[in-house]
């Protein structure tokens, strides 16, 4: 089996945010791989992955980061491969990762998420590949359908509760 989609985080401190984006592509089959590259600490390692991605068969590139927020617009500078970066929440609450992510110059974009919004990225690479992948397109079809079905059954659930001037 090999990787469709590479997470790549700045620290494994961003792993707790990261396992929506990994719980997800598990959840819907969704071949992924994850590691822990420093645009800061690891440039070369990151320069090395950012170029070998595209041979190894990844589609799409994840890049979690928080504070400066390189190692996205790191990689995508390294990739002809899309990148979706996800801000993480450290100092002021992720809008200092956030500004620094989409902020890219002309010619190296990144495609970026809500901050924390992993499960989101996850998505998101999943319908980028779902252009030319059937199986996976049908996977995220009938994930979006059931978003529906789960705010029905809240809406059902929400007419038992009871209140003493509720109408409905």
């Amino acid at each position: 089996m090999k990787p469709l989609v590479s997470i790549i985080m700045g620290s494994t401190s961003d792993l707790p945010v990261m396992e929506k984006a990994c719980n997800w592509l598990n959840d819907n089959q969704i071949p992924f791989e994850v590691n822990a590259l420093s645009a800061h600490r690891t440039p070369d390692a990151v320069e090395s992955f950012a170029k070998g991605a595209k041979a190894r068969g990844v589609k799409v590139i994840i890049a979690a980061a928080g504070m400066a927020a390189a190692l996205p617009g790191v990689i995508a500078a390294s990739t002809p491969l899309p990148v979706i970066g996800v801000p993480i929440k450290g100092m002021l609450d992720g809008l200092d990762a956030m500004l620094s992510i989409i902020q890219m110059p002309p010619g190296i974009p990144v495609a970026t998420v809500g901050v924390n919004a992993a499960q989101n990225a996850a998505i998101l690479a999943a319908e980028m590949i779902a252009l030319c992948d059937e199986e996976v397109a049908q996977k995220v079809e009938a994930w979006k359908a059931g978003l529906g079905a789960k705010i029905e059954k809240a809406n059902k659930d929400l007419a038992e509760v009871k209140f003493e001037y509720k109408c409905n």
